[in-house]
């Protein structure tokens, strides 16, 4: 639910608020006063498109808060919507509230905000999808197109839509396998010779045989081995220091040529080791034992060269081996990546890719059997879906029907005419809504038979219809009476309180039949100054309702005659307001009994 909205510098808007309360809320006021831009809040809110022109004239931005209540939710509704807003990064506040935001600049530019996190707009349009649909003039204009005619058929039975997701499953299935199929028998050239480039690729590396890192560790070599003699004599001239010239020259076979009369650091630290252990000075023994660790530590370090030395290679062709191969790898990484890592991770998804290539005449023959049985069992699942749908249909042209009569369209049809077609993502149905005049008269298309008034009452009896079953969802509902007055106005009224027992409705109307029904009342009043026009939201008292359902009357707000009017016709909408209420609470009654 929305529990209110805060609008800044959007139209005629200055700056407004708004707290809207469960059951039915409208807004009135007279043309002009800024009521689009209270629906215009809420689209924005729901991720619509952002409208620089919008933004009112001298100010940097606009912004739009609107803040969403989910505890009258049912649990699945809660359940995604707190999932979208998590995804996001965001969370409820304090209050287990939803904070949403939108603001416009001046220059076009948008930013949203869902959660305390900003989001894209798709996110805030995710968002509020689950829990508000708005319903205007363009609104009507999308119901003639067919694909909204379908869902809304789809909505009104609930096994509908499982029906229709095992159809959409199948149906991708299917697509897939014919999309491959169409593929490989019209590119099998084409497959062709790409499968003896993957394989020749293939073949190259595995005739390299790299492993992996190899490309580096060989550079390491080489380099070394270009430096060999340095680094001989540079490691060796470090062992003597240590361990003395004539245990090295020993260890080399004499080749060394070292002065053996050189003392060794290992020597002369174990003598002045020696010369303080047996000290009774504490400092002295202190010392003596760093020492000792010296030693222990200098005889590491004389380990890690004599390996050092003993791995060094004395094999004056290592090194011509080693550019040979270097140049072996060089070859792949300069085709197939940067390092033979990634020559190795190429191969492996060349190789997977080769695999899934099969072009033979018995791949086509199965791969052609999987889409003979895919397309049959999504046909299966398409007349399945078919079958349902026409049951459905019946049953929704007739309660519409119905509901139209009680919108003061007593002679009116209405029909949901279903064609075959070929399969779609949604099935192999086309459906056209069409309204006949009376019984006798032939239907036809809703876009060349309804007028603008008889358009609004087709979609809020369907919206009445599919919303029957929802419970804890905002419905808006802009201007959709244009074109309506007398009894059909006091229906549509009716009709909109008994759909706020279960939901949040909000309207923007210009009947007073209408304005009767609202549990909350706001009026959006206009004040043109001398420099500029404003607008303003007012929550109407008692008093105030009947002024203002005198001025949406026939202007006679100042007379009593008006006013006596207004009242009967608040007093009476009221009490039938307080009958459905009743009677819908014992509905609810007999259900849990």
């Amino acid at each position: 639910m929305l529990a209110d909205i805060t609008i800044e510098n959007l139209g005629v808007i200055p700056t407004a608020s708004a707290e809207f309360s469960s059951g039915l809320t409208v807004l009135t006021g007279e043309t002009g006063a800024g009521k689009t831009m209270v629906v215009t809040g809420l689209r924005l809110l729901s991720g619509g498109r952002a409208d620089a022109s919008r933004v009112r004239s001298g100010a940097r931005q606009a912004v739009v808060e609107g803040r969403f209540v989910t505890e009258t939710a049912p649990c699945d509704i809660v359940e995604r919507a707190t999932g979208i807003v998590s995804n996001a990064g965001g969370c409820a506040d304090e209050n287990g509230e939803f904070l949403a935001v939108r603001s416009v600049s001046a220059n076009g530019r948008s930013k949203a905000h869902l959660g305390g996190r900003s989001v894209p707009a798709a996110t805030l349009s995710e968002f509020s999808g689950e829990l508000l649909t708005i319903h205007g003039q363009n609104d009507q204009l999308r119901l003639l197109s067919p694909e909204r005619q379908l869902d809304a058929l789809d909505r009104f039975l609930p096994t509908l839509s499982g029906l229709r997701k095992t159809y959409g499953e199948k149906y991708t299935t299917w697509k897939e396998l014919s999309r491959d199929l169409k593929q490989r028998v019209s590119s099998r050239r084409e497959l062709a010779q790409e499968v003896d480039r993957l394989q020749f690729a293939i073949n190259e590396i595995d005739a390299v045989d790299p492993t992996p890192g190899e490309d580096v560790e060989l550079l390491a070599q080489i380099r070394r081995l270009q430096d060999v003699d340095t680094l001989r004599e540079q490691a060796a001239t470090a062992l003597a220091a240590i361990d003395g010239a004539g245990a090295l020259n020993e260890s080399m076979g004499g080749a060394a040529g070292f002065d053996e009369e050189q003392h060794s650091a290992s020597d002369q630290l174990g003598q002045a080791e020696s010369a303080l252990s047996g000290s009774e000075d504490p400092k002295l023994r202190e010392v003596s034992g760093l020492l000792s660790e010296i030693t222990s530590l200098l005889g590491e370090v004389s380990a890690e060269l004599g390996g050092f030395l003993a791995d060094l290679p004395a094999d004056p062709q290592a090194l011509d081996e080693m550019l040979t191969r270097q140049q072996q790898l060089k070859l792949l990484t300069r085709k197939y990546a940067g390092d033979i890592n990634g020559v190795l991770d190429w191969r492996r998804k060349a190789q997977i890719r080769l695999e899934s290539i099969d072009i033979s005449s018995e791949a086509i023959n199965k791969l052609k059997e999987q889409v003979r049985k895919a397309e049959a069992g999504m046909m299966r699942a398409a007349r399945k879906l078919s079958s349902a749908r026409a049951e459905a249909a019946k049953a929704l042209s007739a309660t519409v029907t119905e509901e139209l009569q009680g919108l003061a369209m007593q002679k009116a049809r209405f029909v949901v005419s279903l064609t075959t077609v070929e399969p779609g993502p949604a099935g192999i149905d086309a459906v056209e809504f069409q309204l006949a005049a009376n019984a006798l008269a032939q239907p036809r298309p809703l876009a060349s038979s309804a007028s603008g008034g008889e358009l609004s009452r087709v979609m809020l009896a369907l919206e009445v219809i599919l919303a029957a079953g929802t419970t804890g969802t905002t419905l808006v509902f802009d201007e959709v009476d244009a074109g309506v007055g007398g009894r059909a106005a006091v229906e549509i009224g009716r009709r909109l309180a008994r759909l706020a027992n279960d939901n949040q409705v909000i309207v923007v109307t210009h009947l007073p039949q209408v304005a009767a029904y609202a549990d909350t009342h706001l009026h959006v009043a206009k004040d043109v100054g001398e420099g500029a026009v404003t607008s303003g939201v007012e929550n109407l008292s008692h008093d105030r309702r009947i002024e203002e359902l005198s001025r949406m009357l026939a202007g006679l707000d100042d007379t009593e005659t008006g006013r006596a009017h207004a009242t009967e016709l608040l007093e009476r909408a009221q009490r039938e307001c307080e009958d459905i209420r009743m009677e819908r609470s014992g509905e609810r009654l007999a259900v849990s009994a």
